[in-house]
Order: structure tokens, then sequence, then C-alpha cells
């Protein structure tokens, strides 16, 4: 017998806080915070693309992991921020599907980039050599399509889990995006079985990738214990900026999706820290730790911001206001 029920075309997320007061310093504050997000990272790919002793595998890497930050901070928190200035924060169902495609697909591609860059200080540390070989142009090539193409499988498959469940009745999201976890379970139906299968799914890949990661640099640092003391410092300091950010992304990632009694208000603050906090911490991490970076950082700022220039622009842009 078929049933009547009225389907479900738009979502009512709730937010980070239901305080009035609250809202408009955490709208200046999140404003703040992605806006240095997409200076920060627009930087880094600036920098590694302007400098040719920057165009290296690692550096490589290291931009493409500053174009997957943007992305990531990107897909919820501009709605998030504008959402900050209404009382009611909707979110169709088309576009709350879109974001659950994106927040898997960038998290995903994410997580492998990061077993990337293990890869190529792997084979820079243990295999110095044969470094350049290796890291040839078609494997770095290769090492960011994997990423793009894993996030896809998993994003893609996390979705068939959902997009033909029926939504007819609550549609109230506590959570300022559409985390697929929270969504499910508002479906008309006993989604206990698909919930274990999104946990296992998204449980599967963050596991897999933080172990390949531990093993990865637990290889390096046991290779560079037989080194030099000179080089171990170089690659102890590399390594340091590296296992940092592993654990800020992963840290969230595997509560939030493998810690089974993780409650909603917990989830939430480690969603703001995923989305928000770890693609500001990255470029942070990876110039201040890096003289290699910071030095091209200086040239670049030299270069577009000659003593006096700044000033010569703003005369201009007077000048033409003016006539």
């Amino acid at each position: 017998m078929k049933m009547n029920h009225s389907r479900v075309t738009e979502f009512v997320l709730l937010g980070l806080s239901s305080s009035k007061e609250l809202q408009p310093v955490l709208f200046l504050i999140f404003s703040l915070l992605y806006l240095a997000i997409l200076l920060g990272n627009f930087l880094i790919i600036l920098t590694v693309t302007s400098d040719s002793r920057l165009h290296t595998p690692m550096y490589f890497l290291l931009a493409n992991l500053s174009f997957i930050d943007i992305c990531v901070a990107s897909f919820a928190t501009p709605k998030m921020i504008a959402d900050l200035l209404v009382e009611r924060k909707t979110i169709s169902f088309e576009a709350c599907l879109t974001q659950i495609f994106c927040v898997h697909l960038f998290a995903g591609s994410e997580m492998v980039i990061l077993v990337s860059m293990a890869y190529d200080r792997y084979v820079a540390i243990c295999k110095p050599l044969h470094y350049m070989t290796i890291m040839s142009r078609r494997v770095c090539i290769i090492l960011v399509l994997i990423p793009w193409s894993v996030g896809f499988i998993h994003t893609t498959s996390q979705l068939a889990f959902t997009v033909k469940l029926p939504f007819c009745g609550p549609n109230q999201v506590d959570s300022f995006f559409c985390d697929l976890p929270l969504v499910t379970k508002l479906a008309c139906r006993d989604t206990y079985v698909i919930s274990l299968l999104i946990v296992a799914d998204s449980g599967f890949l963050s596991l897999s990738s933080f172990l390949l990661l531990v093993v990865s640099y637990t290889v390096i640092l046991i290779t560079v214990r037989s080194h030099s003391s000179a080089s171990m410092a170089k690659a102890r300091s590399t390594l340091t900026a590296h296992i940092t950010v592993v654990i800020l992304f992963f840290g969230p990632c595997i509560f939030i999706y493998v810690w089974p009694f993780s409650g909603y208000s917990v989830d939430k603050v480690l969603a703001v820290f995923y989305t928000i906090f770890t693609p500001i911490l990255n470029p942070v991490i990876y110039t201040l730790r890096n003289k290699e970076m910071k030095a091209a950082m200086s040239k670049l700022k030299s270069r577009y911001l000659k003593p006096g220039q700044v000033s010569v622009v703003i005369r201009n842009a007077l000048f033409l206001q003016s006539k």
C-alpha cells in the first residue's frame, strides 16, 4: 500500500548558538577567521607557484593541501557566517545534499593527500639518492589525483545511503551545516543499519589513512636516528610540522565518526575545529617551521610591496576618485 507523505523540501539549521546576543560576536570572529584562512592558504599557493626554488614535490603537495583547506573551509563557513545574521536558518534539500557531498569529498581528499605528503617525506629521508627519480612529475600528479579520486568514491558511497531516504517529518539539523549522521536520523524510517554503514565507511577511511601515516612516520623516525645529528635535526623539524597537522586533522574526524557516545554539542565543537581551525592552522604550522617558505614569502613581499609602493597605489586611487 502506497503511503502519502509530504516530502521535506528544506532543513532548518540550528547553528552554533541560539543566543541573539552572542551571534554578532560569532559573526565577527568567524568572518575574521575565514578571511585569515583564505589569505593564509592563497599566500602559500602564490608563494609556491611564483618561486622556482619551491617547484619541488614537497611544496607541490603543500600547495594542493592549501587548496583543499580552502575547499574544506568554504563548503559551509560562508553560509554559517551569513546565517548568524538571520533568525531562521534554512537550507534547501538539494543544497543540504550538496554540503554532504562536499564535506566528504574534501575531508576524504585531505586525509589521503596527507598520506601522499608522508610518502614524499619517506622517499626524501629514506631514499634521498633516488628522490628526484622516484618523485617524478608524473608521480606527483598521481599523488594529487589519488586523494581526489578516493574522496569522490567515499562521498558517492556516503550519498548513496542518504539520497533515497524518505524525509517527511522532522527537519531540524542540530549543526551549522548538513552533517550526514544528523540528517540521516531525520528520515521517516529506521536508519540504524544505514547509520552503522555510514560510520563504518568514514571510520575505515579515517583509521586506515591514520594508520598509514603512523607507520610511515615511524619508519621515517627510525631511519633518521641512524643519520647525523644535523640531518636528524632538519628532518625532525619537517616531521614535527607534518605530524602536528595530522594529529590536528585526524583527531576530531576519528572522534566524530568512531567514538560512538559523542554528544551533538561535542560534535558541533569538533566540526568547527576541523572546518575552520585546521585550515587556518595548517598554513601557520607549515610556514613558521619552514625557513624556505619564510624566505620565499619575504622575497614575494619585497617584490610586490616595495618601499613606497603602497603609498603610491593609495595616492593614485585618491587621485582617480577626485577626478
